[in-house]
């Protein structure tokens, strides 16, 4: 049986043009959740206490992020990607496979934080140009918490 046709006030081409740019943002924001969580186990040296409770907040704030950008997808009618190699077709993050000392690991997280929040506002003109005033919001609210992000992190090599 089929489902309805979704009827949100959004057109077809543009809820699917829409959803292809949050599942980049999802891709991006899932490897930074991954990124984060690696370097949470495998941070050391005398910054370990307080980076390996940072990272904690950070990956746990990124996991709820990551399912609320999916369910937005599904509202649009679209499937989420949800496997490795379509993560890694879509991100614009670069995977780490080593062990980088802990100013790396700052480094890198910024970086990727801001690239995130690039991402985001690369989409954010298609849902405002479609009046898809939720996705709007939820973009707005995932760039203001990874431009944060990125700030306290870039503090921290001041």
């Amino acid at each position: 049986m089929a489902s309805p046709a979704i009827d949100i006030g959004i057109d077809t081409a543009a809820r699917q043009e829409i959803a292809a740019g949050l599942s980049r943002v999802l891709a991006d924001s899932y490897s930074v959740y991954l990124k984060t969580h690696n370097f949470h186990w495998n941070v050391t040296g005398p910054m370990f206490n307080s980076l390996h409770l940072m990272f904690e907040e950070h990956y746990t704030e990124l996991a709820t992020a990551v399912d609320e950008i999916a369910e937005r997808i599904r509202a649009l009618g679209e499937p989420a990607p949800g496997s490795y190699s379509a993560y890694q077709a879509l991100t614009s993050v670069p995977e780490e496979e080593g062990q980088p000392e802990a100013v790396e690991m700052i480094k890198q997280l910024v970086r990727d934080h801001e690239t995130v929040s690039r991402t985001a506002r690369e989409v954010f003109p298609l849902a405002e140009k479609a009046n898809d005033e939720p996705t709007a919001d939820l973009l707005t609210q995932r760039m203001q918490i990874h431009e944060k992000t990125a700030w306290m992190l870039r503090s921290l090599l001041a």
